[in-house]
């Protein structure tokens, strides 16, 4: 509440939230000590004994709800609800969980400490290390790459084999965790035209069998003038574009003809989102062991 975009705003929530108390405390006192008017006319009877009446609830509803009234009041006093009035004892929820964010890093200090000055194969030793860094994946990457890391759907790499897009050194994998990655194959239909596609997918797909194929040739003529500069002039790829190795057998979007047909001529497009804000620098570096595994 103390974040309001104007003094006036404010001003109104306190009058409205003040009026409403009032008007409730009058309403309360009024049907139980106002005097009754003596013209009032003869309630009728129902079902020959059953009178409406128009007497107030017993007392102890009185004093319920001026019970509620009270801790009301003094709760607007103590804690904020009247508009950008902190209260007394200016507590806010952000103010308790800095304290309580204080509290945990003052707790838990020497030890992140440790994880940051360790090496990754001490980190990779240590059991109670790894097993936090498998639910800090659970946690936050198991939605795209799988429980385990496996990679799932054809649109999210497998982090359990040995082949790595960006690359799979220490600071590379760090790198990807804390900055993220966006990865870019452009399409290529308008300037290869559905033969030229046809062509480049024999190609590529001889590239991965390391077969011959006589049909590849017009193929291979395509690829050198337009994919080398980013995959290699033997499609080896390169991890510092992020583009992938096209003499491997490890397709992160499949190879069949329809597979690579799309990737060629209608491109594809990969976003790691970063997570530098997101984990400390003791959890990077757990995740960072886990996956170097």
């Amino acid at each position: 509440m103390a974040d309001m975009p104007s003094d006036f705003w404010s001003g109104w929530i306190i009058v409205l939230t003040l009026g409403s108390l009032a008007g409730l405390t009058w309403l309360v006192f009024s049907i139980y000590f106002s005097k009754k008017n003596a013209g009032e006319f003869e309630s009728p009877v129902w079902d020959e004994t059953l009178k409406e009446g128009n007497n107030p609830a017993p007392m102890w509803w009185f004093w319920m709800i001026l019970a509620t009234l009270v801790i009301s009041a003094a709760y607007l006093m103590l804690y904020p609800g009247l508009g950008s009035f902190s209260g007394v004892l200016k507590w806010s929820q952000g103010g308790r969980l800095d304290k309580n964010l204080t509290a945990y890093a003052y707790e838990h200090a020497d030890t992140r400490k440790m994880i940051k000055q360790a090496s990754i194969t001490e980190l990779q030793k240590n059991e109670v290390f790894m097993q936090s860094a498998q639910r800090l994946f659970q946690q936050n990457c198991a939605a795209c790459h799988g429980t385990e890391g496996q990679g799932q759907a054809m649109m999210f790499p497998n982090l359990t084999d040995s082949y790595w897009q960006w690359g799979g050194s220490e600071a590379d994998i760090e790198h990807s965790i804390r900055h993220g990655r966006q990865a870019v194959m452009m399409a290529w239909q308008d300037v290869l035209g559905d033969d030229g596609v046809t062509e480049v997918v024999n190609y590529v797909k001889a590239l991965s069998s390391n077969t011959e194929i006589k049909s590849s040739e017009k193929g291979q003529q395509l690829f050198q003038q337009f994919c080398i500069a980013c995959h290699g002039p033997t499609g080896e790829g390169n991890t510092a574009l992020g583009a992938p190795n096209l003499a491997d057998d490890i397709w992160l979007y499949g190879n069949s003809d329809e597979q690579l047909r799309h990737s060629i001529a209608l491109g594809r497009n990969g976003i790691m989102p970063a997570f530098e804000r997101r984990l400390s620098e003791a959890q990077i570096r757990m995740l960072v062991a886990w996956l170097s595994q």
